[in-house]
């Protein structure tokens, strides 16, 4: 099932939008600050992959992602509940309303 352009257009928009904001996030911006300063630390030994730095910059990566990934989830799954409570009140409408014809 393919969903209209004007929706297609609208989760853009919201994904574009929650994007965004957890760009700001204050804990985001501390991990991600960690984890450059991690990555610039990786360039100071001779074999990267064998260092403690580049083993500590590969856990602020991945707690960074971790993050946003659940950040993203949780606004998706937010929305999305409100979507369906949104059209469910409103087909629950159109119903009624016929039933009073």
């Amino acid at each position: 099932m393919d969903f209209p352009p004007w929706m297609q257009r609208a989760i853009q928009a919201r994904l574009d939008e929650v994007t965004a904001q957890i760009e700001h996030d204050p804990e985001l911006s501390r991990v991600r600050g960690e984890t450059d300063e991690a990555f610039e630390a990786l360039f100071a030994g001779k074999y990267i992959e064998q260092t403690s730095e580049y083993a500590e910059w590969e856990n602020h990566y991945i707690v960074s992602k971790g993050i946003e990934n659940e950040r993203l989830y949780m606004q998706g799954l937010r929305d999305g509940i409100q979507l369906t409570v949104s059209l469910l009140g409103q087909s629950m409408f159109v119903v009624k309303g016929h039933e009073s014809d």
